[in-house]
């Protein structure tokens, strides 16, 4: 099923929130920090993204990523922010850092973290579109594991590009669409491992690296890098790879 495809998603009020998924996230958002509870792979894998992130926005912006503020000033976007797990290490290095999320109590287990932490992250409830329509511009959006869980993909993907600034970089990580994410990131993560709750994800409404990268440069954007996440089970860690047959993670960057 092609991204394009999925249009009769959006509300009236054009947001691309499917609200059973905002249900299943709000059921499990008060675990969002235990490393141990529902959330435990997000925090393995956390490391992984949070690399590829701060390395590109390095790039593109002329930043050291080997200094302890190597964001520092760039503003954030991270849709889709759940508990505020990669929201707060990006405030770390120096980011103004905005979170959105549908789901109330995922925004305020997010605020109570973050105040405790002392760290600044401006989190809110709402929706990337209504951001976009009230002028919200970010030199990064981030949205890590959303895009298969919206209504709507082309939408979504298109409120996510028009939040970019002139010159900044979109960065997204999602699921592929193939039969050996069906086998790993559903039969073997939610049946067998039991690593998510089952029905977490739903296989139909992943998307292909092709599909998203397509509705990416229809918005104008420039691709940039692709890249893999793979689970090494031998030393229980993950890592960037060139297989984007399960997890992968897309750069863009808007013209200036």
């Amino acid at each position: 099923m092609a991204a394009t495809a999925r249009t009769d998603g959006a509300t009236r009020d054009g947001s691309t929130i499917d609200p059973a998924e905002v249900a299943r996230f709000e059921g499990i958002a008060r675990t969002w920090w235990d490393p141990k509870g529902p959330m435990a792979v997000l925090h393995k894998f956390n490391p992984v993204r949070l690399a590829f992130i701060r390395d590109l926005a390095c790039a593109r912006f002329g930043r050291d990523p080997k200094t302890m503020r190597a964001l520092e000033g760039l503003t954030v976007v991270d849709i889709g922010c759940g508990g505020g797990v990669l929201s707060e290490p990006l405030a770390r290095l120096g980011a103004q850092v905005t979170g959105l999320d549908p789901a109330p109590t995922n925004v305020a287990v997010a605020r109570a973290h973050a105040e405790a932490s002392g760290l600044t992250v401006d989190y809110r409830q709402q929706t990337i579109e209504a951001l976009v329509a009230e002028g919200g511009r970010y030199d990064i959006v981030l949205a890590m594991e959303v895009v298969e869980h919206v209504a709507d993909v082309e939408a979504f993907v298109a409120a996510c590009c028009a939040a970019v600034k002139p010159g900044g970089i979109l960065m997204m990580a999602t699921l592929n669409r193939t039969l050996k994410s069906y086998a790993l990131a559903i039969v073997g993560a939610e049946y067998v491992l039991r690593w998510l709750p089952r029905g977490t994800h739903d296989w139909e409404k992943f998307v292909t690296p092709g599909e998203l990268g397509d509705a990416i440069m229809r918005c104008g954007l420039d691709l940039g890098e692709t890249t893999g996440v793979t689970y090494n089970p031998l030393t229980d860690r993950w890592s960037a790879s060139r297989d984007t047959d399960v997890n992968y993670m897309i750069a863009a960057d808007k013209p200036a």
